[in-house]
């Protein structure tokens, strides 16, 4: 039965307040209220709640209903409410809501990073996707820009070297100065292209001497032979350094000039330091004490190379992406 059949001389509800049927946003919410307000006044005026529900084309039950929140709450209480149940059985449980914000405000680490922490270091397994929807919830569904995805023209292609000490990338990162003098620290990174073990050390300079050191330090400490490695054409990276490779049976080639795309592993970990050690290190005491710096460096490296998921090795870390490679080696073939 249409409003005109049943008498309504009001028409519509809506038409009678000159509305549109509107509640996805602040405006069509308050006028909602509005409208059950004027239909509230309304069954006021005439006295006969029955004929008010027939008019406006709703039940008796909400009628009641939006009166009895008014009287609680007032005009408040005429909004809609939400419509999620108070309690769900299945809901992740607020401790582990609690852990997933506390590494995304304190850590930056995405949906997908926080899922394999969770899994690694609590035993705490969740979906991706449910650690998505949490942090939407409570309003940090973004990283902060400089972790945002930075989209390229053309997508790049990714590789890796299929055994240990195939091809190890080399470079240099330039700390900030010692504050109150002209000093600056400089970090040596060796990272393995299959395993993504990384070697790190920090000198107080930056030529060919100290990069001799440091290929000798990564020499000792790694537990496979290296075979080729691979830098960029900075300075600390020519002639000397290129003849003493040469000498310890390692080919020592260069990428082209002005494509640090190439070096990318020892690129992007260093983005890594960034977040996840420099952006956390209380650096007083600790900047104008090369030992110290370098024991707390060697921490995170270990950190690094055994407890730290790594994204690009399907969440294993690199010592464990180590172990499975040389097991592979080690099974006869067939």
């Amino acid at each position: 039965m249409n409003s005109q059949d049943s008498g309504d001389t009001f028409g519509s509800p809506l038409r009678l307040l000159g509305l549109r049927w509107r509640r996805d946003d602040e405006g069509g919410a308050t006028r909602l209220t509005a409208w059950r307000l004027r239909v509230l006044q309304q069954a006021a005026d005439d006295g006969n709640v029955a004929r008010v529900c027939r008019r406006f084309g709703i039940s008796r039950k909400s009628f009641y209903k939006w009166k009895r929140r008014r009287a609680e709450h007032g005009d408040a209480g005429l909004c809609d409410r939400a419509r999620i149940p108070r309690c769900s059985p299945r809901a992740t449980a607020s401790d582990v809501v609690s852990k997933i914000l506390y590494l995304r405000e304190h850590y930056h680490f995405g949906a997908g990073r926080i899922a394999a922490y969770l899994d690694r270091f609590h035993s705490i397994a969740i979906a991706v996707s449910s650690v998505h929807r949490i942090l939407t919830r409570h309003g940090m569904p973004r990283l902060p820009a400089n972790q945002k995805h930075r989209p390229h023209g053309k997508r790049w292609q990714r590789y890796e070297k299929p055994q240990p000490g195939h091809r190890l990338q080399l470079d240099v990162k330039f700390l900030e100065r010692i504050p109150g003098t002209r000093r600056r620290l400089y970090q040596f990174t060796a990272i393995d292209d299959c395993t993504r073990i990384r070697v790190l050390k920090i000198y107080d300079a930056c030529n060919q001497r100290t990069a001799t050191r440091f290929i000798d330090e990564v020499r000792r400490r790694l537990p496979f032979r290296v075979q080729v490695v691979q830098t960029d054409n900075g300075a600390e990276f020519q002639s000397e350094f290129h003849w003493h490779l040469e000498r310890l049976d390692i080919r020592h080639v260069y990428i082209r000039p002005r494509t640090p795309r190439l070096n990318g592993k020892v690129e992007r970990s260093h983005r890594v330091d960034d977040q996840e050690f420099y952006q956390l290190l209380d650096q007083d005491g600790i900047s104008d004490d090369i030992h110290l710096f370098n024991e707390k460096l060697r921490e995170w490296e270990d950190y690094y190379n055994y407890h730290r998921p790594h994204g690009a090795l399907g969440g294993q870390t690199p010592y464990e992406r180590l172990l499975a490679k040389t097991r592979a080696e080690e099974l006869p073939k067939p």
